[in-house]
């Protein structure tokens, strides 16, 4: 059974740091592509971070860059989001999803909600 398991969101007030973390299950974690993706209230779900399969290629959203960091630890079958300097329009709820490089599928997970506020 595939799942992706998100945690670490939160309410915090901007400036604030927050990690995300997103542990996989059900299939071979080294084998993906990893991202995080958003979706604010009432917009579309965008792209946030997406990292290769042993971190060699990294790419991050405009909006995002030199506040997120991602990662990931193929040992754990996890990846991060290192969120920083956070802003009100960062909140949204963030979705892990991975994409295989040998097989054409696709998983989600069911999201975590940020929330920046004062």
């Amino acid at each position: 059974q595939v799942q992706l398991v998100e945690s670490g969101g939160g309410l915090v007030e901007p400036g604030s740091s927050l990690r995300l973390s997103c542990v996989a299950s059900g299939f071979t974690f080294s084998n993906y592509v990893m991202s995080w993706h958003r979706q604010a209230p009432g917009k579309g779900r965008e792209l946030v971070a997406a990292m290769t399969t042993t971190g060699g290629r990294i790419n991050y959203a405009d909006s995002v860059k030199g506040r997120f960091t991602i990662s990931r630890d193929n040992a754990k079958n996890t990846v991060y989001l290192q969120m920083s300097g956070l802003k009100p329009e960062d909140t949204a709820v963030y979705y892990c999803k991975a994409v295989g490089i040998l097989t054409p599928r696709v998983y989600w997970g069911q999201g975590t909600l940020v929330t920046v506020s004062s």
